[in-house]
């Protein structure tokens, strides 16, 4: 705890802060505060003493701990309410879903560095190198019916572009049903996991996982990987604060389930229109056969509608099929 308190002190001071004044302040030892100091700079906090001016904040190390997020989250709201940073974690999902049986409440998020078993969807490996990018779980405890909580994943894939916009300036784009994309390269990965009480029906809790490639390079991924994945330093051509990132993350996650219990989606569904780049395009759909259409609509529940080669339009749901293809080739 001193080490926080002795960090908030050295932000809030523009220039330097007397070992004097940090023991004064926080009712500390002299050796307390040399001690935490030293701790932060072991955390990659750069840390500058000098003799008769005392301590001065120089950097920030990119990491994502509760500490750094709430600079950015703030007070209040229902997300975030409790933070789980871990450094290394099998799976965030699997985290969240422990958590939620063990009674953890709505608005839990757990959040790591790393992860050594993670997900994506119909049971593919999400990639998730040390110190790279955002691995983030949210555990929400939705009073809704399991149809009307369907198009989670999809407004997450919006929720992903708002807060990557608000952060960066920079809007991705969505390649149906629900991966953000940037430079016609996948940035992130969507994994909606729901329980529901078996003689009910009723849902228990879902977990919304969201996994954002922040600084991996082509060497950092699988080499199939690499031929569809970027990250978003990578793209801009600078460094993106992960804390801030994920702080912003966590707002807009906030905002899209307000949204979904009010029930009015419409909002979601013209900014997936407008983000979708399949819209347009000559596109595969990969079921039991493959077979190639033309994208043209996203449909009140974000189903894709296709029109086939003799001109029949039909909608298909991301449970039914997979697509491939965008920016107007078929892969």
């Amino acid at each position: 705890m001193s080490r926080e308190k002795v960090l908030q002190l050295l932000r809030a001071q523009e220039g330097y802060l007397s070992g004097e004044a940090l023991s004064r302040d926080l009712s500390l030892s002299r050796a307390a505060v040399w001690k935490a100091v030293e701790g932060l700079r072991k955390d990659g906090y750069e840390i500058e003493a000098r003799t008769g001016l005392g301590y001065r904040l120089i950097s920030v190390p990119d990491v994502l701990t509760e500490g750094e997020i709430r600079r950015y989250l703030g007070s209040g709201g229902l997300l975030g309410c409790e933070l789980h940073c871990l450094d290394s974690v099998d799976s965030t999902n699997t985290y969240a879903k422990k958590l939620a049986m063990q009674g953890a409440p709505e608005g839990t998020v757990v959040i790591a560095n790393h992860q050594t078993a993670g997900r994506g969807r119909m049971g593919r490996q999400f990639q998730s190198p040390k110190d790279k990018g955002i691995y983030l779980t949210l555990l929400l405890r939705p009073c809704l019916p399991p149809a009307r909580l369907m198009p989670v994943t999809a407004m997450a894939g919006v929720a992903v572009c708002d807060a990557v916009e608000k952060v960066c300036g920079v809007r991705p784009g969505l390649k149906w049903p629900n991966d953000p994309v940037i430079g016609k390269r996948k940035l992130c990965g969507v994994l909606t996991e729901m329980s529901l009480e078996g003689e009910t029906g009723q849902v228990q809790y879902l977990v919304l996982g969201i996994g954002i490639n922040m600084s991996q390079t082509a060497e950092d991924f699988t080499p199939d990987v690499a031929q569809i994945a970027t990250s978003l330093n990578t793209s801009l051509g600078w460094a993106v604060c992960r804390s801030e990132l994920a702080a912003a993350l966590i707002r807009e996650v906030e905002r899209l389930y307000l949204t979904l219990l009010c029930g009015d989606l419409s909002e979601y569904l013209a900014a997936y229109r407008r983000d979708c780049v399949n819209l347009g395009k000559t596109v595969q759909l990969l079921g039991e056969e493959r077979e190639v259409v033309t994208a043209v609509d996203i449909d009140e529940e974000f189903g894709l509608v296709v029109r086939t080669a003799n001109g029949e339009e039909k909608t298909v749901r991301s449970g039914e099929v997979s697509v491939r293809g965008m920016y107007g080739y078929v892969e």
